[in-house]
């Protein structure tokens, strides 16, 4: 496992320019927090906040996309897309890529693929999600899947698999309440990273997301081999967000 955990918070289609405030409240606990050179926290923001952030409040914290176009062009014909140039030059560090609701909406592993190149190439990061429906878990295919998604992701990245942390989040845990087992969990992650170890000859940070929250934090920071977390709807809360990092490092 990693020494540094990341904390990823993911906003989806929430926030106004007020609530941003909530970052810099987040960001002065963590300036005080003992254990903070043992984290990497981002948050992922929707588009429309992207450019109001003030990074001088902020050096802890990072700040990501939730996506990218999935073009090579940085400027040009494509209304309602935002390239990866665009998203850097407004200070993101990180960009998430695949997330199971982008995917649903018709996001091919082709665009992935090419997203993650886009991405390195304008020096973001790329937090990739992976992950598998319920039927596909109930018929034991949930490995399967999983290892298909990141072959794709992977196949004409090699070079970028430095500037890669994937995110394992079962579509069917997301909002849900629903957690995997532990020793599911803990099998699973260790079968990921085995994977690319073999395949790729890398280590890659593999965190997990899919209803993470305070409550239940205790019991996810004990999965074997898990770098961390990508957080939903429990990062739109300070408080929620806070104690999720606190509990963890108790």
């Amino acid at each position: 496992m990693y020494s540094k955990k990341y904390f990823i918070a993911n906003w989806k289609m929430n926030g106004e320019p007020k609530d941003l405030d909530r970052i810099y409240k987040i960001e002065k606990f963590l300036k005080n927090f003992k254990k903070k050179i043992n984290l990497n926290c981002i948050f992922c923001l929707p588009f429309t906040l992207l450019g109001l952030i003030n990074h001088k409040k902020i050096s802890v914290i990072k700040i990501g996309s939730q996506n990218i176009a999935a073009s090579s062009i940085d400027y040009g014909a494509f209304t309602g897309s935002v390239s990866a140039k665009m998203v850097r030059q407004l200070g993101c560090k990180y960009t998430i890529i695949g997330h199971s609701e982008n995917r649903n909406e018709g996001e091919t592993d082709k665009d992935i693929n090419k997203k993650i190149e886009f991405a390195s190439s304008k020096n973001l990061k790329a937090i990739l999600c992976v992950g598998e429906t319920f039927n596909e878990f109930k018929n034991k295919k949930s490995f399967n899947k999983v290892k298909s998604q990141i072959y794709s992701a992977f196949k004409d990245n090699k070079r970028h698999l430095g500037n890669i942390v994937i995110a394992y989040e079962p579509i069917w845990s997301i909002g849900t309440g629903l957690i995997p087992e532990k020793v599911y969990l803990d099998s699973f992650f260790k079968k990921i990273k085995d994977l690319i170890r073999k395949d790729f000859k890398k280590n890659v940070p593999v965190l997990y997301g899919g209803s993470v929250s305070s409550k239940n934090i205790s019991s996810l920071k004990n999965i074997d081999c898990c770098d961390g977390f990508l957080i939903g709807g429990a990062s739109l809360k300070t408080q929620n967000f806070i104690d999720i990092i606190k509990k963890y490092y108790i």
